[in-house]
């Protein structure tokens, strides 16, 4: 249900970073692990299931608008998740 603005006390601006900002440039990462760093959760931290995906529902929007600063690394096995890492110019 919407709320008045003015029950909130603290508005912020809508910013993404980028993803330079976000990520080791000699690293890759699942996007699981990409979700994580975007809101500033420790990798190894515990999550339930429902946060997880709820931090993937911003990773993925975000993963696709910057997808040519990106390369991907297909999973070692099926079940697993593939890997994203920063783009370079070599």
């Amino acid at each position: 249900m919407p709320r008045p603005r003015d029950s909130f006390d603290d508005l912020r601006t809508l910013a993404f970073r980028e993803p330079d900002e976000v990520l080791d440039a000699d690293k890759l990462y699942t996007v699981y692990e990409v979700a994580r760093l975007l809101q500033g959760v420790p990798l190894d931290q515990e999550l339930d299931v429902e946060t997880e995906n709820v931090l993937l529902d911003w990773a993925i929007p975000w993963l696709v608008y910057n997808q040519e600063q990106f390369v991907f690394a297909e999973p070692e096995h099926d079940s697993q998740p593939g890997y994203y890492g920063l783009r370079r110019e070599e």
